[in-house]
């Protein structure tokens, strides 16, 4: 009796600690608005897979209920002049389970979405909200000390932990970046009675390879795919903590897409920039240094560029996909981007995210290259392919590895991304894409 008995003390002990392990932090929160969205971000230790999320009314109020979950400090209140959010609550529920409860200063409707994004070492929890009415400004956070709980609700003790990375913040500069002349402000619009829409700047994120094309290897053994997958997802992050901008990710996981899908996704998502993110190798160990590359259908800039181009290219045929330039009538679209400013924007975009690689790394190259990448062969859309390093250099290696690393080359390629969009040129193309 006393062997089962012990036996029945482990099995509890076990399953406690699992529920410790896999209890929902909630560390922080933020929140976004621009003219026909908002958004609020939860930063969590892990996915939040089981949560439900609910309107109601007489008072308007959105519930969040989130399984297994504490949080760790007092959350951010939304600012007094914020168009759609009054205040906020935090309540347990059923004494393991964590409510959220958002005031609202008006009903929403219908159209309202909830996703989760997973980024690698940095996990959120997103609720987006559809409305008409919203503002075109960035709401600030504003803590409140007068917050009260509901009746029904019993206040959360703050858990003091070790805190997780959090995501690098962007200078004043960047994140509070303007762009001058809004869509509104440069579509005519005819009937008056119509509401302006603003399009957000839509930045397509390609993290190369994945799924069984691991792309270049270094000597330690780290896979080209893992590390530029986890720098395409720090980026995801930064990006759509930016007012009017969001993401669209061409691979969320390791998984191949093929190079015309690739595109195919970025146009689907009206995307005003592609940006293709890679680990450069070769059989020179002492190599390193970042390169930008932009589209070329006139040649290669310069040799390596030619054998780079045509190594990305290949894996196409390791696929069983061939990338065909007579593929839906493209190739004469292809062959004559003179018609379109599209080259000469990306050249400029290119440009923009290489200086700001200065900061981050040495240069492999100072200068732009040029080459025929297939992925980049958007007849519409401004594409780069950046080699943040070479995997196959021992340092840089363990650079790749490195969360702050990465940090640095999702920072430096925001940057590059804002400054291009404060070219008078792209928001002309942008329209044109409209």
């Amino acid at each position: 009796m006393r062997h089962y008995l012990n036996i029945l003390f482990i099995l509890l002990s076990w399953q406690g600690l699992v529920y410790a392990e896999d209890v929902l932090r909630v560390n922080s929160l933020r929140y976004w608005t621009t003219p026909g969205q908002s958004r609020i971000t939860f930063d969590v230790n892990t996915s939040a897979s089981q949560n439900k999320v609910q309107f109601f009314e007489n008072p308007a109020r959105l519930v969040i209920d989130l399984h297994n979950a504490v949080v760790t400090k007092e959350l951010a209140q939304p600012s007094a002049s914020h168009p759609l959010f009054s205040g906020i609550r935090v309540g347990a529920k059923n004494g393991t389970d964590l409510r959220i409860v958002v005031d609202l200063k008006k009903p929403l409707s219908n159209k309202t979405t909830t996703l989760h994004t997973d980024a690698l070492g940095n996990n959120h929890f997103v609720v987006e909200l559809l409305d008409k009415g919203l503002s075109n400004k960035i709401v600030k956070m504003e803590p409140k000390t007068d917050v009260k709980l509901t009746e029904k609700s019993t206040p959360i003790i703050p858990v003091s932990e070790k805190k997780l990375p959090k995501v690098v913040p962007i200078s004043k500069a960047i994140s509070e970046v303007e762009i001058k002349k809004p869509v509104s402000q440069i579509v005519p619009v005819k009937n008056s009675e119509v509401s302006k829409i603003v399009k957000p700047f839509i930045v397509a994120i390609d993290a190369g390879h994945g799924g069984n094309d691991s792309g270049a290897q270094g000597l330690a053994g780290t896979y080209e795919k893992d590390v530029v997958l986890s720098i395409a997802q720090k980026l995801e992050v930064m990006v759509n903590a930016q007012a009017g901008m969001k993401t669209v990710m061409i691979r969320q996981g390791d998984y191949y897409v093929a190079l015309r899908k690739r595109m195919d996704i970025a146009r689907a998502a009206k995307a005003d920039v592609f940006i293709s993110i890679h680990a450069d190798a070769i059989k020179d160990s002492g190599v390193r240094g970042a390169s930008v590359y932009a589209l070329s259908t006139n040649g290669a800039s310069s040799e390596s560029a030619y054998w780079l181009a045509h190594s990305e290219n290949s894996v196409e045929f390791v696929e069983g996909e061939q990338l065909s330039d007579d593929e839906n009538g493209l190739t004469n679209v292809l062959l004559d981007l003179s018609q379109s400013a599209t080259q000469e924007a990306s050249v400029l975009l290119a440009n923009k995210v290489l200086h700001n690689f200065e900061n981050v790394s040495k240069l492999h190259f100072e200068a732009v290259q040029k080459a025929g990448f297939a992925v980049l062969k958007s007849p519409d859309i401004p594409s780069i392919l950046v080699e943040t390093a070479f995997i196959s250099n021992p340092i840089e290696e363990a650079n790749l590895l490195s969360s702050g690393h990465q940090f640095k080359i999702a920072t430096a390629i925001l940057k590059g991304v804002h400054s291009y969009m404060k070219q008078p040129k792209n928001e002309q193309q942008r329209i044109a894409a409209l």
